[in-house]
């Protein structure tokens, strides 16, 4: 795999380490980490730090109850959720929310397709299909979008962006990504709250593609 060159923010992979990013950020981030050496270095540093500051913090009191209540639901079985590995180009965590199940591809328009793999509180996250040399269209954002590339490539204002790559947009990026030459450029991509959309016809069919 080609070198990767844009990373995941030191104050994000902290805020992943904690547990306080929001799922569908966490699975991007998480699927960036198994394919990038430099990322889980950063995040091993992460959590060392929070390790020692865990040893160092005082201890609180708890009630009795509180502790028998602990106590009685780790007594509880609770029957193991599946794992499921890495699949071809798809990273563990994208195979953990497919459940074992099949992609299905939805078709928005020009051979672009997307697979939503999750929707709630705190954002969405899906996959997108792009062809080569086919434009998403020019778009702003509303909050933060995490885009980390599978296959292929796509370039935009900003560069180029590869296998492992994560392009993070926020309310000052425009851009207009175009898949590369060669293979169809397939991403994760994580949102936050809903893109911007320039042209007309996105606008109108963006309550139905959800995104």
């Amino acid at each position: 795999m080609p070198a990767i060159t844009h990373h995941i923010p030191a104050p994000m992979i902290a805020a992943y380490a904690s547990g306080s990013l929001p799922h569908a950020f966490s699975m991007v981030v998480a699927s960036h980490l198994s394919l990038c050496h430099d990322c889980q270095a950063a995040l091993g540093a992460h959590q060392a730090v929070g390790g020692a500051l865990l040893e160092e913090a005082a201890c609180v009191a708890v009630s009795q109850d509180a502790k028998s209540n602990l106590m009685a639901q780790l007594d509880e079985p609770a029957a193991p959720e599946p794992l499921y590995d890495a699949k071809g180009i798809y990273p563990g965590p994208v195979m953990q929310s497919l459940k074992g199940q099949p992609l299905r591809w939805k078709t928005l328009g020009m051979g672009v397709k997307q697979n939503i793999l999750f929707e709630g509180q705190g954002g969405s996250a899906r996959l997108l299909y792009i062809p080569a040399g086919q434009a998403v269209p020019d778009h702003s954002h509303n909050g933060l979008e995490l885009t980390l590339v599978l296959q292929g490539s796509f370039s935009d204002e900003t560069g180029r962006f590869g296998v492992g790559d994560v392009e993070i947009g926020d309310e000052t990026l425009e851009h207009t990504p175009v898949a590369d030459a060669g293979d169809p450029c397939i991403c994760l991509a994580a949102t936050d709250a809903p893109l911007r959309f320039k042209a007309f016809m996105p606008r109108l069919l963006q309550p139905l593609f959800r995104i």
